[in-house]
């Protein structure tokens, strides 16, 4: 059957279609969907694991015991995936194993334009990069043959715009190969020193024969048109180079992109006069074109950074071709806020009005860096908050002790910030730690986690308490606060920023876009007893504006949290009847 899917959707589809048994993964935009989609498959066993590497560990050891099986992350999860990712590329696998990473050229959800080409580079793993959903799906089955040809783990890299783009794929039937029976091998499997010297050289050699396969596999094709102009490209560059040269150039589009080919290159090299490689944020392709004495054009014109388009390619490249469509430049900016009636907002405001320093982390309460609350002075990585309120304090002491906080989201917290904890409660710096709770993963769409007692498929699961938790690491001030009670939120503040010993407030209110959440009725605005001081305005909730110097509320956005009620001293906020 053909079917029009995004190729997220088209890459669950080919895991599916391979027979893949086992997928782990950790939410993260552009990749959630993959593992979403997969999940609406029984035939596949899906989970969401506490992080990126707890994921590729439990992929590893599906793969051990004989099953194809996935894990999934966005660029800077595979970061955190590294460390079992390079040491079982000296391992090799049992059954196929696909790892997905997906980039954000641009940065439309992401903390930097990372290229993970690099990690496939340093860990000596092939990496496919598919160019639409068709190649997602077909890449997807072949990447298990590889991985099971090859005796290597197999990484799939996908970016934003092909993750989350349209296009035509052939569906076929499920195949589920037999199981590969687990054989105990030491020498294998178990990477100590003397072991891991043994298995250093195999790899070198499967990096040998990658490169001799990559001149002649499915996954790159050579497109020969005018051979005036030669491009090497991939991914969506590919995509954008057929828009705007069309025929007029010939095209190698390279689908495996680790190890890159060497005759197929000077092959297509020479059958050209002049060599352009188009390939979005680093210069791998250009790099190891220049390494094979080849000279090209690439970086030198197009740029570094951010995402490309058919208007950039032909704007540096100078070609004359009629401009493709655009959004009107004019449009307003739509800079993101929290949704109203966000339990984090009135955490936010109290910390803001308290002056406090804010270290914070990874999630839709980023947000609390933007104006008008501006309360939070710095994220840097997933747990970073919790290990850097630990220095911070270490370096400053009783100067910044009682007015430093650090914010975490309870998914956050329990993907890397427990042990950030317990380095605070085992060397015992006075912080004071404040976990977001709003019952689910919200940033990437309202994913479980394990603090909220129900699995993927929301069935009943195993729940972590995070009062015990937190207590049995060592911490003994421990308080509960609701974020909508903006007076509980300044008491205990205070009281947890005066205490002389490490403390964690735990802000606990439901996200208020989760379905089963119920709201009050909309507030509004007395305009006889608003005396437009724009009070109100500091929370910078999106059902709040100011109209004819009054205060209004927009009943279509307005969950009745009651929040801004607390800060309008004339009462003029007002619940509905």
């Amino acid at each position: 059957m053909k079917e029009l899917m995004l190729g997220n959707k088209a890459f669950a589809r080919g895991l599916y279609e391979a027979g893949c048994s086992v997928v782990s993964s950790y939410p993260g935009t552009p990749s959630t969907e993959v593992t979403e989609e997969a999940a609406k498959y029984d035939e596949i066993y899906c989970e969401w694991a506490p992080n990126e590497k707890v994921a590729m560990e439990v992929a590893f050891g599906a793969s051990l015991a004989g099953k194809r099986a996935f894990c999934g992350m966005k660029h800077v999860g595979l970061n955190v995936a590294a460390d079992p990712l390079y040491t079982a590329a000296y391992t090799g696998v049992n059954g196929g194993l696909v790892i997905c990473v997906a980039d954000d050229p641009g940065m439309h959800s992401s903390q930097n334009e990372q290229d993970s080409r690099h990690h496939a580079i340093a860990s000596k793993v092939p990496m496919l990069e598919p160019s639409d959903s068709a190649e997602a799906l077909e890449f997807a089955k072949l990447a298990f043959e590889m991985s099971e040809e090859f005796d290597t783990p197999v990484i799939m890299k996908m970016c934003t715009r092909v993750a989350h783009s349209q296009s035509v794929v052939e569906t076929s039937e499920r195949v589920l190969p037999d199981t590969k029976k687990y054989e105990k091998n030491i020498a294998k499997y178990v990477m100590m020193p003397g072991n891991a010297i043994k298995r250093h050289p195999y790899v070198e050699e499967r990096t040998r024969k990658l490169i001799a396969y990559a001149s002649d596999c499915p996954f790159n094709r050579v497109e020969m048109a005018d051979k005036s102009l030669g491009i090497i490209t991939s991914s969506t560059s590919y995509q954008y180079a057929k828009e705007v040269f069309g025929d007029k150039a010939s095209i190698l589009k390279l689908g495996m992109v680790n190890p890159l080919p060497t005759k197929l290159i000077l092959d297509f090299a020479a059958a050209v006069d002049k060599l352009v490689i188009i390939e979005e944020l680093d210069p791998i392709i250009e790099n190891h074109c220049k390494s094979l004495g080849l000279e090209v054009t690439g970086k030198d014109v197009l740029p570094l950074e951010g995402e490309y388009s058919p208007n950039l390619i032909a704007q540096k490249l100078g070609v004359s071709v009629a401009p493709f469509k655009k959004l009107e430049e004019a449009l307003p900016g739509r800079p993101p806020v929290m949704c109203a009636g966000c339990p984090h907002r009135g955490l936010f405001y109290t910390l803001s009005k308290n002056k406090c320093t804010v270290l914070g982390d990874i999630g839709c309460y980023t947000l609390g860096a933007v104006a008008p609350l501006s309360a939070m002075e710095m994220t840097l990585c997933m747990g970073a908050s919790i290990s850097s309120i630990h220095g911070f304090n270490k370096a400053l002491g009783e100067e910044s002790e009682g007015k430093t906080v650090a914010v975490i989201g309870d998914s956050t917290f329990v993907h890397s910030g427990m042990t950030g904890l317990a380095n605070i409660a085992y060397n015992q710096s006075n912080s004071t730690v404040i976990i977001l709770d709003n019952s689910i993963t919200g940033m990437t769409g309202h994913q479980q986690n394990p603090t909220t007692g129900y699995n993927i498929k929301g069935d009943p699961a195993g729940k972590i308490d995070l009062e015990s938790l937190v207590r049995a690491m060592g911490i003994e001030r421990v308080v509960v606060v609701d974020p909508y009670d903006l007076e509980q939120c300044d008491r205990v503040l205070k009281e947890e920023l005066a205490a002389k010993e490490p403390s964690v407030i735990i802000s606990r209110r439901p996200c208020a876009l989760l379905k089963y959440v119920k709201h009050n009725k909309p507030l509004k605005c007395n305009s006889e007893k608003c005396v437009g001081c724009k009070s109100c305005m500091k929370l910078g909730c999106p059902a709040l504006a100011m109209k004819d110097g009054k205060a209004c509320v927009d009943a279509t956005l307005c969950v009745g949290c009651g929040v801004c009620q607390q800060l309008c001293k004339f009462s003029a906020l007002e619940s509905q009847e």
